[in-house]
Formats: C-alpha cells, structure tokens, sequence
C-alpha cells in the first residue's frame, strides 16, 4: 500500500459455509437408495419381517412390509447424518461448483461489509482465503474494477492456491498482497494527502 492508493482488506475463514444442506441432500438420496433396493429385492423386507414377526402368522401384510421399508430408510437417514457430521466427509461429497458459489458469496458478503465505499476513491480490494474449501476470491471497489478486469488478478490468486494447497497459507497470503500491490500501484498511485483507510492487520474468522 505504500506504492498505491488503494486499500487491500486480508480475511482468512476456515470455511466459508457449514453445508448442512449437502448433507441432508446426501441422507435423503441415501433413503432412496434403500427403497430403490427394497423395490430390487423385495426378498430382504420378507426376511427382515420375519426376523421380528410371529413364525405362524404367515405371510407379512403389505402395511407390515411397509413398516419394515419405514424402519430402514429412517435408520439410513439417521446413519447418514452421524456420518456426514464429519466435515472433511460433507466437504468430499459437496460439489465443486457448490463450494465455488458458497465462497463467493462469502467473500461478497464481507467486502460488502467491511471494504465496498469505505475508502474515499473507492479503491478498497478484499483479498479473502477459505481454507476448509482451499478457494480465494479478490473483489475490488468500482474505482479498480472499472479499470482492472478479473484475469488480472490471475497472477495473485495463482500464488496465493500454489501456497495454499502446499500448506503455506500465509506464505500464500503475503505473495499474494505483493501482487495485488504491484496491480493497483499501475493504475491508483498514491496521493499527496493519502491516509491509511482500512486494516492492515489479517482478520481471521
């Protein structure tokens, strides 16, 4: 920032959402996996039916294989939920495109709320990193995105996932400010009068 006018904001979260709705997404398929089977192999309800019924009652009703059928996908819904508590598993299983809008939405919420018009030139960028998810985004004030396009920041964000998936998150953080620097020291130099606007201390939520 001492090249530029404008302001860069550094936010590292663990993860940018809890997924909950993958998760039931997933439990939910689960259970229909289970009917699906039970429509495959009817055999399994009888047999199962007739580990807990009456051995001279004969054949099971259809309302007694129904409970059976009831039973299991409540067991596989539950069973599934336990499991994907687990979050590394919830991460595993949510999509790609999923975790990439989650982030996103993340790191617009905070520039939003901590950077968008809060310099004088508008000339704030967020920098923002979601580990769990090993995503960044770079958002920038109207004054930089007008005149920088997103591929810009390529050089920046390439640095800064390099480090991250090599298990250098900071390491990636700091190359990728001196990026973000050089870019807005090209198009916002500093001014005469220019003051410190924004943090420069790492947030970490």
């Amino acid at each position: 920032e001492r090249r530029t006018a404008g302001e860069i904001v550094t936010i590292v979260a663990r993860r940018s959402d809890s997924y909950h709705d993958v998760a039931l997404h997933w439990a939910v398929l689960a259970m229909l996996l289970v009917l699906a089977l039970l429509a495959l192999w009817p055999g399994v309800a009888y047999a199962l039916h007739a580990l807990v019924a009456d051995p001279w009652a004969g054949e099971p009703t259809p309302g007694a294989l129904y409970t059976v059928a009831l039973v299991l996908t409540a067991i596989t819904f539950l069973v599934a939920r336990l499991v994907l508590a687990w979050m590394p598993l919830r991460l595993a299983l949510t999509p790609g495109s999923t975790e990439a809008r989650r982030v996103h939405a993340r790191a617009l919420t905070l520039f939003r709320t901590g950077a968008e018009q809060r310099t004088r030139d508008s000339t704030g960028v967020l920098l923002y990193l979601s580990l769990d998810e090993r995503r960044a985004e770079i958002i920038a004030d109207d004054a930089i995105h007008s005149r920088v396009t997103a591929e810009v920041w390529g050089e920046a964000m390439a640095a800064l996932v390099v480090a991250v998936r090599d298990g250098r998150p900071g390491d990636g953080m700091a190359a990728a400010v001196a990026q973000i620097g050089v870019i807005l020291a090209a198009h916002f130099p500093p001014r005469a009068d220019d003051t410190n606007e924004l943090p420069d201390r790492l947030i970490i939520l």
